[in-house]
Order: structure tokens, then sequence, then C-alpha cells
């Protein structure tokens, strides 16, 4: 079986937050159905029934979909998993079982449920480490559940960066405007810039590159890079980093050819005339990225882990316990995280 007929596997996420809702909301509208690729979500099935149900009671669906169980978490049930997983029915979702310690209710965290989305992870990781599944969608989980059972948890990307055996890994956020890869992610501010050093831009630019090439199908990525300090540094004036570490690195992909800018000021490297221009945009911490990102299209942007030996894509937002089994849940992202992955196992297919 190809990459390009492969499935996609959801990870439901923190059972107490939306990840539910917006699978079974989508599910409904019949717009978790790909034309060529089965879509599998892992999920405690009887809390997935249980919150369909509370949704068909708020109104938020309207269709009998029919939940069917493709086997249980255990791998040994999984090794024919791309021949029994085909393309479904519009009413029907197809689940994997991973079952919660406790009974699971809409916008109440319970610490107990903690290994049973670690699970969800782990087996998604086998799963696509082992080519059964051509790419991960994420949805929300709680960190601070997760934390009571695995303290030094950080999240989605440095999970599977762990898993995967590497020590490097770019988070990359996408929307329909642009593609904003970072250097560093989650950390205090005050140590960004001793973070900022020559291997770990020239890192962060390899995989950028390589996942434009392999995974979006750009044979020649224009890419435009943020500056750390104010003004790209004031030619020294205002930080150094530019002129020791950041452009020393960028010139070197410049001499290769690669079409790459050196270091420009982020508040005029966001404007919509170098935007248009730019397959991808490197900053070097969180918010310098993600603030004019994420105002340029919440609820509509993707995360992209890139550097991985899978695809994997997940929502932009939280658990939001309290919309959980409401109804009033956006979608948005998580549609878009479908598209992207479907998409980017296309190219690959390709």
């Amino acid at each position: 079986m190809t990459v390009q007929s492969l499935p996609l596997v959801i990870t439901s996420g923190e059972p107490a937050g939306i990840g539910m809702d917006i699978i079974l909301m989508l599910a409904d509208r019949q717009q978790l159905n790909l034309p060529n690729r089965a879509v599998i979500v892992l999920a405690d099935i009887n809390a997935l029934q249980e919150r369909y149900s509370e949704l068909k009671q708020k109104g938020a669906v309207k269709y009998g979909l029919l939940i069917q169980q493709l086997a249980t978490h255990q791998l040994h049930e999984l090794k024919d998993l791309p021949q029994i997983a085909q393309p479904s029915a519009h009413d029907t979702i197809l689940v994997v079982d991973v079952p919660a310690a406790q009974p699971v209710v809409a916008g109440q965290l319970n610490p107990h449920n903690a290994q049973m989305v670690i699970a969800q992870l782990q087996l998604a990781h086998k799963l696509a480490i082992s080519k059964q599944v051509a790419a991960i969608v994420t949805a929300p989980l709680q960190k601070s559940v997760i934390m009571t059972v695995l303290p030094d948890f950080m999240g989605h990307t440095e999970f599977f960066m762990q898993q995967s055996g590497l020590d490097k890994v770019v988070m990359m956020l996408a929307n329909s405007l642009m593609k904003v890869a970072l250097v560093t992610t989650h950390l205090p501010l005050r140590a960004v810039a001793d973070a900022i050093s020559h291997e770990e831009v020239a890192k962060t630019v390899d995989i950028v590159i390589h996942d434009c090439q392999q995974k979006f199908g750009l044979s020649q990525p224009k890419i435009l890079v943020c500056g750390l300090n104010p003004h790209a540094g004031e030619s020294g004036y205002l930080g150094r980093e530019e002129i020791d570490i950041i452009n020393p690195v960028l010139q070197h992909y410049r001499d290769q050819g690669i079409d790459i800018s050196l270091a420009m000021p982020a508040d005029t490297l966001f404007t919509q005339k170098h935007i248009a221009t730019a397959d991808a945009i490197i900053a070097m911490y969180h918010d310098q990225g993600l603030a004019p990102l994420k105002s340029h299209g919440f609820g509509e942007t993707v995360n992209i882990t890139l550097g991985l030996p899978y695809i994997r894509t997940s929502v932009d937002h939280g658990t939001a316990l309290d919309l959980s089994g409401t109804g009033k849940a956006s979608t948005d992202s998580l549609y878009h995280a479908i598209d992207y992955a479907n998409n980017m196992a296309t190219a690959i297919a390709l």
C-alpha cells in the first residue's frame, strides 16, 4: 500500500476537552471522510459514544453516526491496520479503542485518565514510524494532567521528537497566508538569546528546507528569516547576534544558491509585501513568529512538526474545557490540520 492510500490517524487528546467534540462534529458534517484515504480515531469508544449523545441533545450533531470499532489499542491487533481501515461511508467513524481508566465527564479533568492520553500518543507514533499510517493529526491535550504521570512532559512536539530518537525538530505554524517556523519554542524570553547558536540556526534551516521540499513539494523554497533584535541589531548597536551568529549561517546557505534572506527586522518582515513572496518564514522565538501569524488567521492555523520521520499536524488551540459537550467549539482548525496532513502525505507520494 502506498503513502497516498495509507490512513490518517487522529488522537482525540484530553477526553474532558473538546477533542472528541470537534472530531464528532466534523464526522457528522461529512468532513472527516477523504476520498482515497481512511481516517482512524484513537479514543475511548464508550466516552466517544457518550459525547456524541450529549452533542445530539444539544443539536450540535444531527445524523446517526455509526461509531465502528476497528480494534483495541494492543499493537498486535493492528498489524493489518492499512488493510482493514478503508475509506468509510459518510455515516461511519472508524475508532481504535484506547480505554480511559475512569469515566469521562465533559469539562472535568481527571488525572487518572492521563495514561490513556499518553497511550494514544505512543500508539500513534508506533503506527506512523512503522508506516501503517500516512500521518498523525493531534487534538489538544492538557499538559498539567499529563505531567502528573510524566513530570518532564513538554508537549506533543517534544514527545514525538523523543519517541523518534531525535534531538531537534522544528515547530511550524501555517495558514493560508504564511508558514512560520521557529528556531526556539517554549523558552522564557530571557533565555532566548543564549539559545540562538550557529548550530541551532543551521539545524532549523536544514529542516525547513528539507521538509519544504519533501512534504510541501517546493523544490526551491524562498525563505525569509527574522533577526533576533529590534531592527535586526541596527548594525550592532542593538545587539550583535545577527552579525556574530545568524547572518554567517544564512550567508553559508546563500553561497550554496539557497533562496534565503539575511536576518530581517521582524516588524517589517511581517508585512504583506514580504509575506506574499515567502514560502516559509523563520522566526527566532515563539511570540516573534506566532503573534503576527495568529493575528492573520487564528482558528484556521495548523501546527506542523517538521523534522520528524513522518507527518504530524495539530490544531492551534487548547482543550477549551468550558466548551466541552456544548456543541459550541469550532472545528475549523482540526479541519485544516486534516487537510494539511492529507495534502502533505499526497505530496510525498508523488
